[in-house]
């Protein structure tokens, strides 16, 4: 079993490499949304704006997993299974970071007025890493 601290899954969460988030909708069906990764000092954490539907999910049932896969060989993947936690405090500076990482500027610039952001750190349970190619 991988852990986040081996290399190769370390390295593919410390890139720009896109994730797909899957939350539990309240009728049990499963919501997949593509969204960016940060992974720092062993922390593995999302954001998103409150009130949209995986987020919602979250705040109701914490149970997450996260597939995370290389941009230039998506079957270099890591699939983490855990448990989300949400909070608000330090949410926009977050998203600010993610927006150096994956566009390359100082500040996010899709913001909505009113919106409010929240960023989840999520504790794993199971990582699994596979590579091909």
């Amino acid at each position: 079993m991988a852990t986040l601290n081996d290399p190769e899954v370390s390295r593919l969460l410390a890139e720009p490499n896109h994730a797909v988030i899957s939350t539990l909708h309240p009728d049990g069906s499963v919501l997949g949304t593509v969204a960016w990764i940060d992974f720092v000092d062993g922390v593995l954490a999302v954001n998103s704006a409150v009130g949209r539907r995986w987020p919602t999910n979250l705040q109701r049932d914490p149970r997450v997993t996260v597939v995370v896969y290389e941009q230039s060989n998506p079957y270099n993947f890591v699939e983490i299974r855990g448990t989300a936690s949400g909070d608000t405090a330090e949410a926009d500076a977050h998203i600010d970071r993610l927006a150096k990482k994956y566009l390359g500027l100082d500040e996010y610039p899709y913001h909505q007025p009113g919106e409010q952001r929240i960023t989840f750190v999520i504790e794993p349970s199971t990582v699994r890493h596979q590579k091909q190619g």
